[in-house]
């Protein structure tokens, strides 16, 4: 089975359903987040009201076509100078290891290269998150440089892996 998703721009109102990813240490598990307090439906929107308003960062919900139903975000922030960063999380669980993750890249990189005119996207991925990195160089990342369990890659517009 395979499931379609899309991609919109994340609206305040996600945080009634964002706040609980942020909550779930097995979400955040190969990140550098640590849940040091319970993140609260008002703290989320406060957070993404914050975020939402910054020119250079991108923020998506990820949705499934079927139903609409928003299961994760993926970003480009820290846009500069032809360059940027990636972040990719598919907070429910029940669609892990379903294909969505790289689809979601594949339509982010694509609005990245084509309408942001970027050059250049990295990302940071830990070393033992073995789904996350099978993604990433399925799409055209390359790895950069490693720094304690982090591994840092790029993809060059020209080398984006569109199928």
């Amino acid at each position: 089975m395979n499931i379609q998703i899309y991609i919109r721009p994340l609206k305040l109102s996600d945080a009634d359903i964002s706040y609980k990813w942020r909550n779930d240490p097995e979400v955040w598990l190969y990140t550098e987040y640590v849940i040091t307090t319970p993140i609260s439906p008002e703290i989320e929107k406060n957070w993404l009201s914050e975020k939402l308003k910054l020119s250079n960062e991108k923020r998506f919900a990820i949705c499934l076509s079927e139903t609409n139903e928003y299961i994760g975000n993926i970003q480009i922030i820290g846009i500069n100078n032809g360059s940027a960063d990636f972040h990719l999380f598919i907070g429910e669980k029940k669609f892990w290891g379903k294909g969505i993750g790289y689809q979601a890249s594949l339509l982010i990189l694509k609005y990245a290269f084509f309408d942001l005119m970027l050059k250049n996207v990295f990302l940071e991925v830990h070393a033992e998150n073995v789904a996350g990195f099978s993604i990433y160089k399925k799409v055209g990342f390359t790895k950069v440089s490693r720094h304690g369990n982090f591994i840092k890659m790029v993809v060059h517009s020209s080398a984006l892996k569109i199928n």
